[in-house]
């Protein structure tokens, strides 16, 4: 599988990221054949947080059996640094290790919650600390739904290495600047910042609880994905096309099989094919959460 300097951070990762959120719905022996799996087909950069129900713990068996073949990568949502110290050492636990690669801000959405990271007592102290102590060797951020936010705390954070954030064409074809993820791209490559996509796969929301109630989606999503090989390998390439250091599986397990072939069959995707795509599905709700208002 082809590989893609991640900014400054010296890792080559894989064009693939595997979510491990994936490993939630899997029992033990389910998880291990599934981090087997990537590692065969070269995924080498894997993601996971606290909050992915026990993915962690599902993780950590293969993680720890195969740690020097894996970039992992961390977060969490705690904004102030007791709060993240206390999460940082939670998921070391968990995931049996002695240090984490890339722990990340996760989900920043708010101008306050950035203020809040960069003060005194801020997250970033704790993360700043842990990076000293050997603990975490990079920083980086994610973000679901605020470019400009994005932007902002990469001017701001000076350590930053990583940022995470939504790509996939029905946001491209969004006029918006809430949907801008084009300028949080441009912006991160000028600073050599390793570029992670999310949502990639996303095709709409799903309907309302009336219309579908939570337990009858046929997804484990927060969003309705495409569920085909052919539109998963277009998605794949549309993403990865973008230049964006790599693309993050969706989380449900029964699509990651199809990701991964789609990553490890990709050689680019012509600027008329991926005009084509936008303007297929531009109409379309977008899947991203539109910027909630504090």
């Amino acid at each position: 599988m082809q590989t893609r300097s991640l900014g400054t951070t010296g890792h080559d990762s894989s064009i693939m990221t595997f979510g491990a959120i994936a490993l939630n719905w899997l029992e033990q022996e389910g998880a291990n054949q599934m981090v087997e799996l990537m590692l065969d087909y070269g995924v080498n950069h894997f993601d996971v947080a606290p909050t992915y129900g026990d993915a962690e713990l599902k993780l950590g068996p293969k993680l720890r059996q195969h740690r020097e073949k894996i970039f992992l990568g961390c977060k969490t949502q705690e904004r102030g640094y007791e709060g993240a110290k206390r999460k940082l050492e939670q998921s070391l636990n968990r995931l049996g290790v002695g240090h984490i690669d890339l722990y990340q801000i996760h989900g920043l959405e708010y101008d306050d919650e950035l203020e809040t990271i960069l003060g005194d007592g801020g997250a970033l102290e704790a993360f700043r600390e842990a990076k000293d102590e050997g603990r975490i060797n990079h920083i980086g951020l994610t973000s679901h739904g605020n470019p400009q936010l994005i932007q902002d705390a990469i001017e701001r954070i000076n350590d930053l290495e990583t940022v995470m954030f939504p790509m996939n064409p029905v946001v491209a074809g969004k006029d918006d600047d809430e949907y801008d993820y084009e300028a949080v791209l441009n912006r991160a490559n000028d600073a050599d910042i390793g570029t992670l996509g999310i949502k990639a796969f996303a095709k709409r929301p799903w309907p309302s609880t009336a219309e579908l109630p939570e337990n009858d989606r046929p997804y484990a999503n927060w969003y309705e994905p495409v569920d085909t090989p052919a539109e998963i390998k277009k998605r794949f390439d549309f993403a990865a096309a973008q230049e964006l250091t790599s693309v993050i599986n969706p989380g449900d397990p029964k699509l990651v099989a199809m990701v991964l072939d789609a990553a490890e069959r990709y050689d680019g995707m012509e600027e008329a094919a991926q005009r084509s795509l936008i303007e297929q599905v531009r109409h379309e709700q977008s899947p991203v959460p539109e910027q909630l208002h504090h």
